[in-house]
């Protein structure tokens, strides 16, 4: 009797540990994306506008692109956004354009540019 109890309480516990890792991990990938957001509005949207226009103020004093543009997610490569944000953006005549990120992980970065591939898909 006490090892079928045993059993069952592993059984029990098993289902609640892979339920519980399933939990976290959803968790997880809806964090990821809601801080791509945040990261963008915080650090990006002031040039780049939270529609991803570009037609800011400083957005249309820098040349921010705009990222509805078919045209323009066509020409953006992931490895020169992740580079972009990474390092920032001069200008030809070497004036800053944008500066490199600070404190943001890779997973940021890439995130990052998910969120602006997204803004071609609206």
């Amino acid at each position: 009797m006490k090892q079928c109890f045993a059993e069952k309480l592993r059984k029990r516990m098993k289902k609640l540990l892979i339920l519980g890792i399933a939990a976290i991990s959803i968790t997880a990938l809806t964090a990821g994306a809601e801080d791509a957001k945040t990261i963008y509005e915080r650090d990006c949207a002031k040039c780049h506008g939270t529609d991803g226009k570009g037609e800011t103020k400083m957005g249309k004093k820098l040349g921010a692109k705009d990222y509805t543009d078919a045209k323009v997610q066509e020409e953006l490569k992931d490895e020169n956004g992740i580079k972009a944000i990474k390092e920032g953006l001069k200008d030809k005549d070497g004036k800053n354009l944008m500066k490199p990120s600070e404190g943001l992980s890779d997973g940021d970065i890439k995130g990052l540019v998910a969120y602006m591939r997204a803004f071609g898909k609206k």
